[in-house]
């Protein structure tokens, strides 16, 4: 097969996925968080293995434990947040009006005539941007509510999820051996290496980030109900499972965090900072201690580019894409090095040898 013939026919097959995600990202999410599930705990139960478990009972132990934890989480928190959840969106346009209050109150009134703006002008701008905030928030959450609306059921994704998991647990390693049976043996070498790369970035990367999301999650979460901060729990949650996303995460944390506790604090004002140094604090471990010993440079892509790839992958396939996005951006990110690696190395980018050209002439 030439060289046009083989890009002609992976493009294809490329072109022949995104269709297919397309058509049914709706149908995909319990298959791809099965996968997902499969590929996290692969790894746990290679070493059962070693240890003597049979893969069948090391599958069936690894996959019970990891429901039971989930389980036991959803059952304590759940309740806990779903009433957070409940409370906040009830008490959101209240909470926003006294905030703008507050705003207005002790804004200085110099300040807005030298920025051009007045008591009226900075209250209307406010409203904007908070309108605007809360409409993106929205458009979300609506987002991700109709990515699960398209299954059968919410439940669906409990029921299914797991057994998918199970099975692809349980023949994870054959179905390796399968598909390195299907790489064409001349270019067998290239391929097995671009795998291991590929699995080693994506692996770091999805397992490392896990953990420093619920680590964070975790710290803020405990932290800022410490502090007795109203919808503390939920916003600490919601703060360390965002934070995949580089920075929007303890942004988005930050800005309700702070938001609260000037309307719950003030004018009790350290309280606020220390609301805020909780954020400061949890940006300077996620930068300086969880990034670099759990995650590191897995996937060799800069941070504007996963942001770029979860918002493009969400556009096209709604949540089901923003699962797949990072994956497929490290895969994308390993084969563009190669490619890059074989341009410059081709004489295409080095040119002719003049010299050796004209001895041979």
């Amino acid at each position: 097969m030439t060289l046009r013939r083989q890009v002609q026919f992976w493009l294809l097959s490329l072109a022949v996925f995104c269709v297919f995600l397309y058509v049914f990202s709706g149908v995909l999410l319990p298959f791809v968080a099965g996968m997902a599930v499969a590929y996290l705990l692969d790894p746990i139960c290679d070493r059962l293995e070693k240890l003597g478990m049979g893969r069948l009972w090391a599958t069936l132990t690894i996959l019970f434990t990891f429901i039971l934890v989930l389980v036991v989480f959803f059952v304590l928190l759940l309740p806990v947040l779903g009433n957070q959840l409940a409370s906040f969106l009830e008490n959101f346009p209240d909470l926003v009006r006294r905030l703008q209050a507050l705003l207005a109150k002790y804004f200085p009134a110099n300040l807005a005539s030298h920025a051009g703006l007045s008591p009226e002008d900075l209250q209307a701008s406010m409203t904007d941007l908070i309108g605007q905030g809360a409409s993106v928030i929205g458009k979300l959450a609506q987002s991700i509510w109709n990515g699960g609306q398209a299954l059968l059921s919410i439940l669906s994704l409990f029921v299914i999820t797991p057994v998918v998991a199970f099975y692809l647990l349980l023949d994870w390693d054959h179905m390796v051996e399968c598909i390195d049976s299907w790489i064409p043996r001349d270019h067998l070498v290239e391929i097995r290496g671009l795998a291991v790369e590929m699995d080693a970035a994506v692996a770091g990367f999805v397992r490392g980030q896990v953990s420093v999301c619920v680590i964070l999650g975790f710290f803020y979460a405990v932290s800022l109900a410490l502090v007795g901060l109203n919808f503390g729990l939920l916003i600490g949650m919601v703060a360390g499972l965002v934070s995949f996303i580089p920075f929007v995460g303890a942004v988005l944390g930050l800005v309700l965090s702070v938001g609260i506790a000037i309307v719950q604090f003030w004018p009790d004002w350290p309280w606020i900072l220390v609301v805020g140094a909780i954020f400061a604090v949890g940006q300077f471990l996620e930068g300086n201690i969880l990034q670099p010993k759990l995650v590191g440079e897995s996937t060799g892509l800069h941070p504007v580019t996963l942001m770029f790839a979860l918002f493009a992958f969400g556009y096209l396939f709604g949540f089901v894409g923003m699962l797949i996005a990072v994956p497929a951006a490290a895969m994308i990110g390993v084969l563009a090095r190669f490619g890059l690696k074989q341009y410059l190395a081709s004489p295409v980018y080095k040119g002719i040898d003049r010299s050796k050209t004209a001895t041979e002439e």
